[in-house]
């Protein structure tokens, strides 16, 4: 018997994207899952989508908050309620090709590996193809991640039965990057599916869309997750722009 999946879904005012992204899992070739999705306050159609699908299929499943408290919380809410062997994420704009949990599974057993990732496409908020291609290192280390996010937060699984349940800082400021560090330091290197498994969704009001938001929030990745002195940690971010402006592109192709 396969084992099951949970999958990691925070939603905030996404009526325009569940449907979507719901039916990407429900699509999946692999079938034993459960879509954990906490909603964090949201003031449009989004919970009640969510509530139509949850009605017709017992595996989707809705926590609502209260009151908006941002994604790292609501996936910490989310993790408390699993119950898989294995934990995936899968934010409530992107979506999955139908054979992403079976070849990752797969491949995780396959390698002997407790964690794994993929290559994505990314789209528009329309979905559109945006012609862009992210990969990564065919074999990740820690080093290479401590210098930047190889790992695609929607196409990131990894196994319950050899981490636990590893709970995340409830922040904004590069949640996914500090627990694939988190992860990745306690196995020193691990290999991604070299396919494109997921679409990722590129908002003009996402956080990843600022530039100078983003290099904020990296550097107290730096500052405040690894501990290190502000002197230092602006020596890091010299090595994080660096792999970012020259190393990195190298992974991003044109279709």
């Amino acid at each position: 018997m396969s084992e099951l999946v949970s999958i990691i879904t925070p939603t905030f005012n996404a009526e325009k994207f569940i449907r979507a992204t719901i039916e990407s899992v429900q699509n999946q070739s692999y079938q034993n899952w459960e879509m954990i999705l906490v909603d964090d306050a949201s003031t449009d159609k989004t919970i009640a989508i969510i509530k139509e699908f949850a009605q017709k299929d017992n595996r989707i499943k809705l926590t609502e908050l209260s009151k908006n408290s941002g994604n790292g919380f609501a996936r910490n809410v989310a993790l408390e309620k699993a119950d898989g062997k294995y934990i995936a994420y899968l934010d409530a704009d992107d979506l999955w090709f139908p054979m992403k949990l079976e070849k990752q599974i797969q491949f995780l057993k396959t390698n002997n590996l407790p964690f794994t990732f993929s290559f994505y496409d990314c789209i528009d908020e329309e979905g559109n193809s945006l012609n862009r291609r992210v990969e990564a290192p065919l074999k990740l280390t820690y080093d290479q991640l401590f210098f930047c996010n190889y790992v695609g937060n929607l196409t990131a699984i990894y196994d319950v039965g050899f981490f636990g349940k590893v709970v995340i800082e409830a922040t904004q400021k590069r949640q996914d990057w500090r627990l694939w560090l988190t992860i990745l330091k306690q196995i020193e290197v691990t290999k991604p599916v070299p396919e494109i498994l997921a679409l990722y969704r590129i908002r003009k009001d996402s956080i990843s869309a600022s530039k100078f938001k983003l290099i904020k929030h990296n550097f107290g990745v730096y500052r405040e997750f690894h501990g290190f002195n502000f002197v230092f940690s602006v020596l890091l971010m010299t090595r994080f722009l660096f792999t970012q402006l020259i190393i990195k592109p190298r992974y991003i192709k044109k279709i």
